[in-house]
């Protein structure tokens, strides 16, 4: 990356600064690759962060399925990451997981887990699992919400025979011309997934994140305190691809003592420590055995720590100096935090980032954790809240006695509750996935960059006022 015609005399956001087009031969956006050859076998440089608020199985599975990485938060009990890691690691490839019911829940039960929306569905199982059918998600916009799913099986849904969808655009053209937007996918009479039309389209277009086995990838977190190698340990046999040992301040002697820990184990799984946000910081976890940093102080959506603290820097400077430092020591960066908009994931992986840690803006998608709820207005939501807040610090230390957890709540910071709301034209995470990979296949093409190692080299990087950043929005409303 090189700066045109400028030089900063202080520290840069991604507000602050623009990708400037350069000559190009990059005749498609098709002609990109996204993969960040960081180690992590990801293919497209999207990480989900590891807040409880974001990341649970569903959306690490769904992400993996279209090239990305989710990182399982380390508030979750170990025998809980053991079974999200197994659950993950169990779901097909080829198909979407199904949204699974029973015949007696309510239409407001299932509305809970998954909208009425097009190229959304249930399939609907006895106790015993056996298959009794499948709903559309966007009929149950119009049944009543104390109607039992059961009794909405009126004839089968068209099915799909996993053995006639040889490829994604075969499934594709099976369906349109059938005029289905949503089908069960089965294998001899046993349900193996499900398929959209918009999902069998982007099969064609993601490469799935795959282990050796073709297994779905995943992360997990671990903290620093504790056993720091059982744990570690633990993770590795449940079949995680990715360790992230994880601290607000990563630059701190218990982090290199628990990336010491973990390398010496021989795991042989790639070490993501954090965070930081400094040139020597990423010297020194480096040295203790990290193969990749990740890169942010205070710019997440649900932090206050700069606020309250004063500390953090502001992060398109921090991503570019400790990239530029990780390189030279055969490292990578996850930048993580303070992206809005596809522009700022561009601009993150132009300053260096091999990959770019989402939180927020994956909070408000079908596949994160939690119930989804509406307001008065009838606009969906989910609940999303920081790591050191109320809320996630009361969780993390349930176990403490009560004397000992309120000490701990006392120093909390963070929003404890925000409402996030569910896109209506982008609800699920993989429409996020579409609109910020398209951003950066454009991206590429501008600056001529094929790969993102060309791209590390060729992004050239303008720094802008403020009515600059706001004349680049489009215009909300008329002339």
């Amino acid at each position: 990356m090189q700066f045109y015609a400028t030089t900063p005399r202080h520290d840069l956001t991604y507000s602050d600064v623009f990708l400037v087009p350069s000559r190009s031969s990059v005749t498609s956006r098709l002609d990109v690759s996204l993969a960040p050859q960081d180690g992590t076998g990801a293919t497209i440089p999207m990480v989900s962060a590891n807040m409880n608020s974001v990341t649970g199985k569903r959306l690490a599975a769904t992400l993996a399925r279209r090239g990305g990485l989710g990182v399982l938060p380390q508030d979750m009990h170990l025998q809980d990451l053991d079974e999200a890691i197994r659950w993950v690691k169990a779901q097909p490839v080829a198909f979407d997981t199904p949204y699974e019911a029973r015949p007696e829940e309510t239409v407001a039960d299932v509305l809970r887990r998954v909208p009425a929306v097009e190229g959304h569905g249930v399939v609907v199982s006895d106790d015993a699992g056996k298959y009794l059918g499948c709903l559309a998600a966007i009929q149950l916009g119009s049944a009543l919400p104390d109607a039992r799913i059961g009794d909405l099986l009126h004839g089968a849904l068209t099915s799909l025979e996993a053995d006639d969808l040889p490829d994604g655009r075969a499934a594709f053209e099976v369906m349109d011309a059938a005029g289905l937007a949503f089908a069960p996918v089965l294998s001899h009479g046993r349900v193996v997934g499900t398929l959209s039309r918009t999902s069998a389209l982007r099969s064609t277009i993601y490469t799935p994140a795959l282990d050796a086995h073709g297994r779905l990838r995943v992360a997990a977190a671990v903290g620093i305190n504790g056993d720091v190698a059982a744990k570690a340990k633990a993770l590795a046999a449940a079949g995680v691809d990715v360790l992230v040992i994880d601290t607000a301040h990563g630059d701190q002697d218990g982090m290199r003592r628990a990336i010491r820990t973990v390398k010496q184990l021989g795991l042989g799984l790639p070490i993501v420590a954090g965070n930081v946000v400094t040139e020597q910081a990423v010297r020194d976890l480096v040295a203790a055995g990290a193969d990749i940093l990740k890169v942010g102080v205070g710019p997440g959506a649900m932090c206050t720590t700069r606020m309250m603290t004063a500390v953090g820097r502001p992060q398109f400077s921090a991503v570019l100096e400790t990239s530029a430092t990780a390189r030279e020591l055969g490292a990578h960066v996850w930048a993580d935090g303070g992206v809005r908009y596809p522009r700022d994931v561009a601009l993150a992986l132009a300053a260096g980032g091999s990959s770019v840690m989402i939180g927020s803006w994956f909070a408000g998608t079908i596949e994160a954790p939690g119930a989804i709820a509406s307001d008065d207005r009838g606009a969906l939501y989910k609940e999303s809240w920081g790591m050191a807040s109320t809320k996630a610090v009361t969780g993390r230390f349930e176990r403490l006695d009560a004397f000992e957890r309120a000490r701990k709540t006392l120093f909390a910071e963070g929003i404890s509750s925000s409402r996030i709301y569910l896109d209506p034209l982008r609800p699920s995470v993989e429409d996020l996935l579409d609109m910020i990979t398209t951003g950066l296949r454009s991206s590429f093409t501008y600056a001529g960059a094929r790969t993102l190692a060309e791209f590390h080299d060729r992004a050239l990087v303008g720094i802008q006022s403020a009515a600059g950043y706001e004349e680049g929005k489009a215009l909300p409303v008329s002339w």
